[in-house]
């Protein structure tokens, strides 16, 4: 009979594990009779914990004000709203051009409402990335975009020209940022130097000289940015409670491990072969860990789904094994699968050619839902049941 250890990921405690581990054992017990499954749950021994009960945690604090205005002050944050537009730099376009009234013919003679803006977007267009340098480059391609974009007439047709101006700066700037964001350039400059790039392209888009009343029209993403940031400092501590654990685990694995590793082999020590091994995320690095420090010839396959092993073993964190070091000839066959979308999954068999069979499976899920879908998908079965000795 062959016996399959089913090893959890990061951040599962019970009852969660109770569910998964039975979850797992109908999903691989369909597909092939005469099966003992034997789960390791080691997050209940061995997963991370806040000891002191959260000491660490500082105390939750009110958030400001709201509208994007043109800087904090005193107990303010405009931190949520600048998320947002991180996100989207569109945003505040989108929201104003909504509220715009249906468009209409202009009556001979008239000046269409963004005129103004796309002259004064031209004329800054010819500086280049200048006028946000302490930003970093971007500026000019944020500002044909903008131009172009066809939000830029509803927008104008629905604000006045001082707050256009203001908004449209902080879409340039956002842009600006975003883009550093995504090709994660290591400095991203402060908020006070930010918000002083959007009081310059506001003046050169013809904002007025700004007061300490002027604020965003925008009070959907007013409230929304807002109503967030304060719910996310309030549950900061149900949030970190929540987290934790995931991340947590790993750190305790990484740095204290082998109280983890010694479980598995005493589990498996008193195992009739052949053995199976099916881990999942975290899991996987264990098992690899395990098999690669101490020969168990029981164990005759080895399955990872949503693994981080290979990429801890390319980045020279792998606790057993340093690349370029090969794979030891005891470790036994590898399966590893792997989604497209869990951004938590890696590749193994360039780096162990020969010796890893990667294969995809698709849950259909986004991430991080996809890197908790393997269980419940009928694919992942399949693979296992097709290999199981």
């Amino acid at each position: 009979m062959t016996a399959v250890v089913f090893i959890h990921g990061t951040g599962v405690r019970e009852p969660g594990f109770s569910a998964l581990a039975g979850r797992f054992a109908a999903g691989v017990s369909a597909l092939r009779g005469g099966l003992r499954v034997v789960p390791y749950y080691w997050g209940g021994a061995h997963g991370a914990a806040l000891a002191a009960g959260g000491a660490s945690l500082p105390p939750a604090t009110g958030t400001g004000r709201g509208p994007l205005a043109p800087g904090p002050g005193p107990g303010d944050d405009d931190t949520a709203d600048w998320a947002v537009l991180y996100a989207d730099p569109y945003a505040e376009l989108a929201l104003a051009a909504a509220g715009s009234a249906p468009a209409e013919e202009l009556p001979p003679g008239s000046v269409p409402p963004d005129l103004r803006v796309r002259a004064r977007l031209a004329d800054l267009l010819a500086e280049g990335d200048g006028p946000a340098a302490e930003l970093g480059p971007g500026l000019a391609r944020a500002v044909a975009d903008l131009a172009a974009h066809p939000l830029l007439a509803p927008a104008a047709a629905s604000l006045a020209p001082d707050d256009l101006a203001e908004v449209a700066a902080r879409c340039l700037t956002a842009q600006v940022v975003a883009g550093l964001l995504d090709t994660d350039v290591p400095l991203v400059p402060v908020g006070v130097t930010r918000d002083a790039v959007v009081g310059r392209l506001a003046a050169v888009l013809g904002a007025s000289a700004r007061g300490a009343e002027r604020g965003v029209r925008s009070l959907a993403l007013r409230v929304a940015s807002s109503a967030a940031s304060r719910a996310v400092v309030r549950r900061r501590r149900a949030l970190t409670e929540a987290a934790h654990p995931a991340a947590g685990d790993v750190l305790r694995y990484l740095s204290r491990g082998e109280a983890v590793r010694a479980g598995l082999r005493a589990l498996i020590a008193g195992l009739e072969p052949p053995v199976a091994i099916v881990a999942h995320s975290l899991g996987g690095i264990i098992a690899l860990d395990t098999l690669v420090l101490t020969p168990l010839p029981q164990v005759r396959l080895l399955v990872t789904a949503g693994s981080q092993a290979p990429f801890l073993y390319e980045s020279g964190s792998l606790p057993s094994l340093e690349h370029p070091a090969p794979l030891p000839a005891h470790v036994p066959d590898w399966l590893n699968l792997y989604d497209p979308r869990d951004l938590l999954s890696y590749l193994g068999a360039g780096l162990f050619p020969g010796r890893v069979t990667d294969i995809a499976v698709d849950s259909r899920q986004p991430f991080p839902a996809a890197h908790s879908a393997y269980w419940t998908n009928s694919e992942v079965y399949r693979h296992i049941g097709e290999r199981l000795p």
